[in-house]
């Protein structure tokens, strides 16, 4: 079976970095991608979808180095967690990407095409 997933799209905001109790750095970060397309009256439309995003160890630690609106190309896998509302109300659910892989992309000289690690956390 394949569970791989492949985004180029732009941060919604500068991501979260923190440490866990083992000291293993996460970071949760917001990306956009926008389908552009011609609908059937020959309008020109747009669609956006947020995707998130959740890195572990040096991978977490090099996302801090990402601002808004900085384009990358994400690899990783599809997870869904279940969790508790904070206001009791019943269960949620989350769906994620687990990055293996984040590249930077945009301008030369601001780290473009520079992989920030290939090493999955698990």
């Amino acid at each position: 079976m394949v569970n791989s997933v492949t985004v180029i799209g732009n941060m919604g905001a500068t991501p979260e970095v923190r440490t866990l109790p083992s000291g293993q750095s996460v970071a949760n970060l917001s990306l956009a991608t926008t389908e552009r397309f011609t609908d059937r009256n020959g309008g020109k439309q747009q669609r956006t979808e947020w995707h998130r995003i959740v890195a572990f160890g040096k991978l977490a630690e090099t996302c801090g180095e990402l601002g808004k609106g900085r384009q990358v190309y994400v690899e990783g896998r599809l997870t869904t967690r279940e969790y508790e509302a904070k206001d009791g109300s019943g269960k949620r659910y989350r769906t994620e990407i687990v990055a293996r892989q984040i590249r930077f992309l945009g301008r030369r000289g601001d780290g473009a095409g520079q992989p920030a690690s290939s090493e999955a956390p698990f």
